[in-house]
């Protein structure tokens, strides 16, 4: 098992209307999310920061460690 430490930035709106499914589709992109929580909003930007821990999928074949 490899784990990640990612952070995004994702649109407020997006955030606002979809939130667990928004966040859980882009954090797809980098592995099976272990957990994440939103940790920052920024009014400004109309960003919110997302913070996670994924675990990646290591492809057949792969040796890690």
């Amino acid at each position: 098992m490899v784990t990640q430490f990612v952070t995004l930035e994702l649109p407020l709106a997006l955030v606002q209307a979809e939130r667990v499914t928004a966040i859980e589709q882009a954090l797809a992109v980098y592995g099976d999310p272990l957990r994440w929580a939103i940790t920052q909003v920024d009014m400004e930007r109309q960003v919110a920061i997302v913070e996670a821990v994924v675990m990646e999928a290591i492809a057949p074949g792969r040796q890690d460690g």
